[in-house]
């Protein structure tokens, strides 16, 4: 666990290798080409060696596809207080992400050509729900819901298979809850393969959502252009801005919740104005580590992931926030909200001391699914907008065309396109 200073000269190659780190390892890439290639050229006997191999569990194509009795008995077997917290997390997710909803509109223009853009839903969509050692019952939610207000017509989740090819009860019956049509005990690189390219047994979707490992992560960069994908969404990550105000035991808390996926690729950082607030997080994390359940996962990210930077003022840890770009980031600290309105990179903002990060992961309504490594430069976490396309509608009337010709023809003879002026022209000189 480092405590670095922006500023010093001793920590200044530390903090620039923590701002520019990567989601993807470039190492990882040769290991996962060959999955995807032998999915897309052996289809479901790739998936059975790949399952034996990766996952330890030995399926047959027929056992692909999760049954509805499976399913009935997941719904069964899991008690009422989850279905409840399931239930109550989704009606929340639905209502936020009905607000996202766009409609098609026309304009007549200045020229009389009539322009409009229609929204239309992706017909087949697949959600990849990690399994594992922290099985995500809430990516269901995260991922399906939005989809299906969108108004995706088929909603595929593929997931890993636990012992015996037995997937989580518990992600079964979000399944069910949310209306998932199609579920595969299929996970890894290989079942992101096989969604975008399909097999006898598992059609190829549209577009794949959804978070992964760096190996998933790294499937979905090698299919992409064969298959629509949402932002990168790797190894789970929070930056903490605070000020002196906080309390170092629920910034403890913050950081140690995120280090505990376990995956060994998490980022949790504070940055705060006051030395004594960073001090004082160490020792919290010192003390609170030990009476977590999960400490062997929080320890492998102990020395690498978990970061206390002091910065010389408020203004310099915002620059340092919106450079990192962070995941999540919660910001604890006096004028949170005007805070707020300063950062310009992150995937979700959590502000005041009494939003944290995991409210936002299970019950509050935005999509968890948000862009890591630094992507929230350039993406935006998962919303209605992943699960529909825009399609432009052109309507001319000779009049219009008329207005518009002259631009045509000239665009086409600076372009050397004499064959696009003859098309305009042909029509008005009859």
């Amino acid at each position: 666990m480092e405590l670095l200073r922006i500023g010093a000269p001793r920590d200044a190659k530390r903090l620039e290798r923590l701002l520019n780190r990567r989601s993807l390892e470039r190492d990882v890439e040769p290991r996962v080409r060959p999955i995807v290639d032998g999915v897309r050229r052996r289809g479901d006997a790739a998936l059975v060696e790949y399952t034996r191999r990766f996952d330890g569990v030995t399926l047959t194509p027929a056992r692909f596809r999760v049954s509805a009795r499976e399913i009935k008995a997941a719904l069964d077997a899991v008690g009422p207080t989850l279905l409840r917290a399931i239930r109550a997390a989704k009606r929340n997710v639905e209502a936020y992400h009905k607000r996202q909803r766009r409609s098609s509109w026309t304009m007549t223009a200045a020229s009389g050509a009539v322009l409009g853009e229609r929204i239309l839903p992706l017909r087949r969509v697949a959600c990849y729900v990690p399994g594992g050692v922290a099985p995500l019952v809430s990516t269901v939610l995260m991922t399906v819901v939005p989809a299906r207000v969108a108004g995706v017509e088929e909603i595929v989740v593929a997931t890993p298979p636990g012992e015996a090819g037995r997937v989580n009860p518990a992600i079964l019956a979000a399944c069910a809850i949310c209306g998932v049509d199609e579920v595969y005990r299929i996970g890894g690189a290989q079942a992101i393969a096989a969604l975008a390219y399909g097999t006898r047994t598992i059609r190829r979707v549209d577009k794949i959502v959804g978070p992964g490992n760096i190996y998933v992560m790294t499937a979905k960069k090698l299919v992409y252009g064969d298959v629509a994908l949402d932002a990168p969404s790797g190894p789970s990550e929070v930056l903490v801005l605070a000020d002196a105000t906080a309390d170092p035991r629920w910034v403890a808390a913050d950081v140690l919740s995120q280090a505990e996926h376990g995956t060994g690729h998490e980022y949790a950082v504070l940055v705060t104005t006051s030395r004594t607030l960073a001090e004082d997080v160490r020792a919290a994390i010192g003390a609170e580590l030990d009476e977590l359940p999960s400490v062997s996962r929080v320890r492998a990210r102990l020395d690498e992931g978990i970061t206390l930077v002091i910065a010389p003022s408020m203004a310099r840890a915002i620059e340092f926030a919106n450079v990192f770009g962070a995941e999540h980031l919660e910001i604890i600290a006096r004028d949170a909200r005007r805070i707020s309105a300063r950062v310009t990179n992150a995937g979700a903002i959590f502000i005041g001391p009494y939003s944290p990060v995991p409210v936002g992961d299970f019950a509050a309504g935005p999509s968890h699914c948000l862009p890591t490594g630094g992507a929230s430069a350039m993406f935006s976490g998962l919303s209605v907008d992943d699960f529909v396309k825009r399609v432009s509608t052109i309507e001319c009337p000779r009049a219009a065309l008329t207005k518009l010709a002259p631009v045509v023809e000239a665009f086409a003879e600076a372009e050397h396109l004499p064959a696009h002026a003859r098309t305009v022209r042909e029509r008005l000189e009859r």
